[in-house]
């Protein structure tokens, strides 16, 4: 069964010259971890926005759950679907704690008070983020990375069935980029929960996700297991630049899935000449 439904999609922004998107078709399953990849400007946050109702397409349609997305109601789209977005300002300072506890608005509303369960689902979201000794200190005082975490613990908490995030490891340091996919993947192994991420990090994409979806000027270039998408012919003629691919050495369940290592292009020699006046 499919979560999202994307069916012939057509999308341009107003103003623009060209279209964003083109004919997108994909259906991402329940339980499946799907990296939306691709080179800047191929359409990725733009396919996120529009799986999330925020854009309609100009042409074909985007379900979730078998219904058109535009047509869920907010609050009952919240409750299902848990967002974490690429760039997010904070209007006035407030703890881990009382950041995550707002995930869990879709259920209460502006006047009920949380009972005890909203209490766990808080608590249990902080602690599988690895917030818990963060839990009273002010989001301004942590870092990039705890910073991250602390927005997806937010997102856990709405206890939804689906998570979807736009690039949430741009910025961070190989420790904290591992800890977020870490996350992810336990997420989406261990309790069913359908990830869906933009993300230019092709090799943690390809040793995590179980689909990858690759864009390229709006278009969808492959779409499947990441042993059939990051081939070298795919990579170079999307990313256009010289690359090879290796499995990854191990140990752990990602050994064997397809490692992206950018290669120098080959310059020509440089003319000779000394035979010139």
């Amino acid at each position: 069964m499919s979560v999202f439904d994307v069916s012939g999609v057509d999308f341009t922004y107003s103003g623009a010259h060209r279209q964003t998107l083109t004919r997108v078709n994909a259906a991402i399953g329940a339980g499946n971890f799907c990296a939306i990849i691709g080179p800047n400007g191929s359409g990725k946050t733009t396919l996120l926005r529009l799986l999330l109702g925020a854009l309609r397409p100009d042409a074909g349609t985007v379900h979730f759950a078998g219904k058109p997305v535009h047509t869920w109601p907010r609050r009952s789209f919240a409750r299902r679907v848990g967002v974490v977005t690429q760039v997010e300002e904070m209007p006035f300072p407030l703890t881990v704690r009382e950041l995550v506890s707002m995930g869990r608005y879709p259920h209460l509303g502006a006047w009920r008070r949380p009972a005890r369960a909203d209490e766990m689902a808080i608590e249990t979201a902080i602690e599988r983020c690895g917030m818990s000794e963060f839990a009273g200190r002010p989001i301004d005082r942590l870092s990039g990375g705890e910073r991250q975490r602390a927005r997806i613990a937010r997102a856990l908490a709405q206890e939804p069935e689906t998570l979807v995030l736009d690039e949430p490891t741009a910025s961070l340091d190989i420790a904290h980029e591992m800890t977020i996919f870490e996350l992810l993947g336990a997420f989406s192994r261990h309790d069913g929960t359908t990830v869906v991420v933009v993300t230019h990090h092709l090799n943690l994409a390809a040793r995590y996700a179980d689909t990858l979806l690759m864009l390229d000027r709006g278009t969808v270039i492959a779409d499947g297991p990441p042993a059939e998408v990051l081939t070298r012919e795919i990579i170079e003629r999307t990313y256009h630049w010289p690359v090879r691919v290796h499995p990854h050495p191990g140990p752990g369940p990602d050994g064997g899935a397809p490692q992206v290592v950018p290669v120098a292009r080959p310059h020509s020699p440089p003319a000779d000449t000394r035979d010139r006046p």
